[in-house]
């Protein structure tokens, strides 16, 4: 029985992880594998929180997947395709430390007693690798959003509304950039 609910909390944690890491998708915290998870349960009081950031960038594939029709110039689509091939090298390279260093996180937590300094000094090891992953993101998305003009980033929020309407747009009180 205890190696059952072990494996299934290995897996909630895996998971968790694993949807923390997708861009676009705010973290959610593992839950226990008897407790239902707040964002499924209808009418729920505490939706989860939608990433607020969203409304503020544009994924790289909404970018290049609408270059035409948002009239990306030689120079943006040269840029924003290096921009995002450098990105995708480093992203590859830290996904593989992260694995490394999350085996080495289960290796340390499979002892009936675990040493609690090195438990946590590996899970700060992975925090780490996360952050440079989130600020890998992040990073890109402001280089993207820096090269389009107002024009092309109003053209993109339409096209976000068109096709994702539940998702929010930007705050009432953010600055519109002027049609021409």
């Amino acid at each position: 029985m205890k190696a059952i609910i072990a494996i299934v909390f290995a897996a909630v944690f895996l998971i968790a992880t694993a949807v923390a890491q997708e861009p676009g998708r705010p973290p959610r915290a593992p839950q226990p594998p008897n407790m239902p998870d707040a964002g499924n349960v209808p009418n729920h009081p505490h939706p989860p929180n939608p990433d607020p950031l969203a409304h503020l960038m544009f994924p790289p594939d909404m970018i290049m997947g609408h270059a035409r029709q948002l009239n990306l110039t030689d120079e943006q689509k040269a840029f924003m395709r290096g921009e995002i091939q450098k990105t995708t090298t480093t992203f590859q390279e830290l996904q593989w430390k992260l694995q490394d260093q999350m085996e080495l996180l289960q290796e340390t937590m499979k002892s009936p007693s675990v040493n609690e300094q090195q438990a946590l000094a590996q899970l700060d090891k992975v925090l780490e690798i996360e952050r440079d992953i989130k600020r890998l993101h992040i990073g890109l998305a402001v280089r993207l959003k820096n090269r389009l003009t107002p024009e092309q980033q109003e053209q993109l929020n339409k096209m976000r509304m068109e096709h994702h309407p539940g998702m929010p747009g930007p705050p009432p009180d953010a600055p519109q950039p002027p049609i021409q």
